[in-house]
């Protein structure tokens, strides 16, 4: 990771000076891909681990749990539902930083295909494209759960762009794991990408599309590979080795900005923060007290409920997790329907609780949607799930417009091509 820590040196370099003009959909500077050698790639590549991690901003990561009901205001009085109609407006600045965070980030990648595809051949050039190809999907794959049918853009370009449909994009993401699954190197570390990262992310993607037996053949695999293992949840979610995760940031203090504990924190705890949200309600009742997942997830300090996944407040940065192997028996747990009952229960198992025996479809994916909610509880999962089973508009008491996000009103100013969401 010694690399990651001379990002601000290497970007300098790299990058350049920003162009004076604003563009549509991309980022202020890039490095022409021409003048980067093999050694400049691999600088490069660092930069972008870096911007895909930075560029769309802390509460990108969890945005679905904002808008998905397990957040409310801290110091308010409003509910979820308040919070949902807050944010889901096409000026509001959240919906416009991930947007424009994510293609800046694209817009690095596209650079970092196009300079590694004009080396030499070899197992690294190889690896790289590989790992590029895995962030170009993890990119769109945040898009289009979002906003639907995006433009997808395989080359740089300046000119205005029309959105592609939401099954375009989503194949689109499909091709680029598939790319990435064959190219990138084997899993080393899981703070750097790996054919087991891209495949982690290829069985969400056939999960979010409903092709069920394709996402749980892929998290069977992953289950089954012998690298993983479920661990400890105090592991996890307090930067210790472990046998859990598949892909995950660092997310090191003097490269990043992405200070997520700060905004569950109180500043009167010895980490301090600012004490922006808190869980809802109904989430500090959803563990028993036998879930050891309980104390790693929520606690109260004083009389403040707080989220403890991230613990590190104002004093550093926690890593983030892409994903990790609880997800994988989640995934093949729905995908199974009620053949997948030893799946959810052995992660039960593993977290404390008894065996469930759900009887018909609709209890069994209730049981498993409440143990993602458990599981995954502010790691930016709970509003698409909701969406992608149907299940947003009676839980969360939103609109048919609020299944997606508005596409942000700056944007459309500058890109006239770009058609709103309906009922924004």
């Amino acid at each position: 990771m010694k690399k990651r820590i001379l990002l601000v040196l290497l970007v300098a370099v790299i990058m350049g000076v920003s162009c004076s003009k604003k563009l549509d959909l991309y980022p202020h500077s890039a490095a022409a891909a021409g003048n980067l050698s093999a050694k400049d790639v691999e600088l490069f590549l660092t930069g972008v681990y870096n911007k895909v991690q930075n560029a769309p901003g802390r509460e990108s990561y969890i945005f679905f749990d904002l808008i998905g009901g397990n957040l409310i205001t801290a110091r308010g009085t409003g509910g979820p539902t308040q919070l949902i109609n807050s944010l889901l407006r096409p000026e509001q600045a959240m919906i416009s930083a991930a947007w424009n965070g994510y293609y800046t980030a694209l817009y690095q990648v596209n650079i970092l295909l196009e300079s590694a595809a004009s080396m030499e051949a070899s197992t690294r050039k190889d690896e790289i494209l590989g790992v590029a190809h895995f962030f170009r999907g993890y990119i769109y794959y945040n898009l289009v759960t979002r906003w639907g049918g995006v433009p997808v853009l395989e080359k740089n370009t300046i000119s205005n762009v029309p959105r592609n449909t939401e099954v375009e994009t989503w194949q689109f993401i499909e091709n680029e794991m598939e790319q990435a699954i064959n190219l990138a190197p084997a899993y080393s570390d899981y703070y750097y990408v790996s054919k087991d990262a891209a495949t982690a992310l290829l069985a969400r993607t056939k999960l979010a599309q409903g092709k069920l037996a394709e996402a749980a053949t892929l998290a069977e695999q992953l289950i089954t590979s012998g690298n993983y293992k479920l661990d400890a949840f105090e592991k996890i979610f307090r930067g210790q080795q472990n046998t859990e995760e598949i892909f995950a940031f660092k997310n090191l203090t003097i490269e990043s900005g992405i200070a997520i504990s700060t905004l569950f924190y109180t500043y009167a705890q010895p980490v301090k923060g600012s004490y922006a949200y808190a869980p809802a309600n109904d989430v500090m009742q959803l563990y028993d007290n036998a879930d050891k997942r309980k104390a790693m997830s929520i606690d109260v300090f004083g009389s403040d409920n707080i989220i403890n996944k991230y613990p590190s407040g104002q004093t550093g940065t926690d890593p983030l997790i892409i994903t990790r192997l609880a997800e994988m028996y989640l995934i093949s747990a729905e995908a199974k329907g009620l053949n997948g009952l030893t799946r959810l229960n052995e992660l039960r198992a593993a977290r404390g609780l008894p065996a469930v025996n759900p009887v018909t479809d609709a209890d069994y994916i209730n049981a498993v949607l409440l143990e993602r909610r458990r599981e995954l509880l502010a790691e930016g999962f709970r509003w698409y799930d909701l969406v992608r089973l149907n299940k947003a508009k009676t839980e969360l008491d939103i609109s048919d417009a609020q299944m997606k996000l508005p596409i942000p009103e700056s944007e459309r100013v500058l890109n006239g091509l770009l058609e709103p969401n309906p009922g924004y």
